[in-house]
């Protein structure tokens, strides 16, 4: 995969892709954000590919934000245009993907680059790492789906504070109030995203997206989340990975899944 705005690789089941615009501290354009739909596209359709990793280049940051070059003289229709598609074809689309995707926060993770990393099934980050939706500073709100994965993540008062202060928190801070896992060094967080990828590769991919899926429904208006997890806990049930994994625990051995 070639891309102008990304470098993708893939080693031993994980797939690694970084946000490579070092100049612009890797703020997210509309070219970079089709980038990144085809690249999650392509990875979820590969069956060796079991988790993503995403982060940024350089030190400084994951994405510092949108381009607002981009949208500053838009319209009514056209900004609502804006935020409708990108929550389509990126944000509700990572969220949304089978297979798990674990954000690498290196450095600045701001508006949409914050959005970006809530949309990931779970986040770590870098000591250095500073995060915020500053939005309300520029006269506009999160347009991302930031005002409701916030709340879903750190609380509703917690996230209007941050939303309405357009201020920036710590890695440590964001430890503390549930938005990140865990805090390391910048050295630390690649092979830290690496350790727990290897660690959910080591179970069933199958199980693994319907877990997802019914995590997932909880957040979603209108839908039993309880019935979705009954529903995939059924399917379960009619897969090799199942059969496989049930066999090998009462054989007292490891299970070979065939993601299937």
């Amino acid at each position: 995969m070639n891309f102008e705005n990304l470098l993708v690789s893939k080693n031993n089941g994980i797939a690694q892709i970084t946000i490579n615009r070092p100049k612009k501290l890797n703020a997210l354009n509309k070219a970079t954000i089709r980038e990144l739909h085809e690249a999650f596209d392509a990875l979820e359709s590969d069956l060796n590919i079991k988790t993503i990793i995403v982060t940024g280049s350089g030190e400084k940051a994951f994405v510092a934000g949108a381009d607002i070059s981009e949208f500053a003289h838009f319209s009514v229709e056209e900004g609502a245009s804006l935020a409708r598609a990108g929550q389509e074809i990126l944000f509700d689309f990572v969220e949304n993907l089978a297979t798990p995707v674990i954000a690498a926060i290196n450095g600045f993770a701001l508006g949409g680059g914050l959005e970006l990393a809530m949309a990931c099934h779970f986040r770590i980050a870098s000591e250095n790492a500073k995060m915020g939706l500053p939005e309300v500073s520029l006269g506009v709100i999160p347009g991302y789906g930031g005002t409701q994965r916030l709340p879903q993540l750190v609380g509703k008062g917690k996230a209007m504070e941050l939303i309405m202060t357009a201020g920036m928190i710590s890695a440590e801070e964001a430890k503390e109030c549930g938005l990140v896992n865990h805090v390391v060094s910048q050295e630390e967080l690649l092979p830290l995203a690496e350790k727990i990828a290897s660690k959910i590769m080591r179970n069933s991919s199958v199980a693994i997206a319907a877990a997802i899926k019914a995590v997932n429904a909880n957040f979603k208006d209108g839908i039993n989340g309880f019935e979705v997890e009954i529903e995939e806990f059924g399917e379960c049930f009619g897969t090799e990975d199942f059969e496989e994994g049930t066999t090998a625990f009462l054989d007292k051995r490891k299970p070979n899944f065939s993601g299937n």
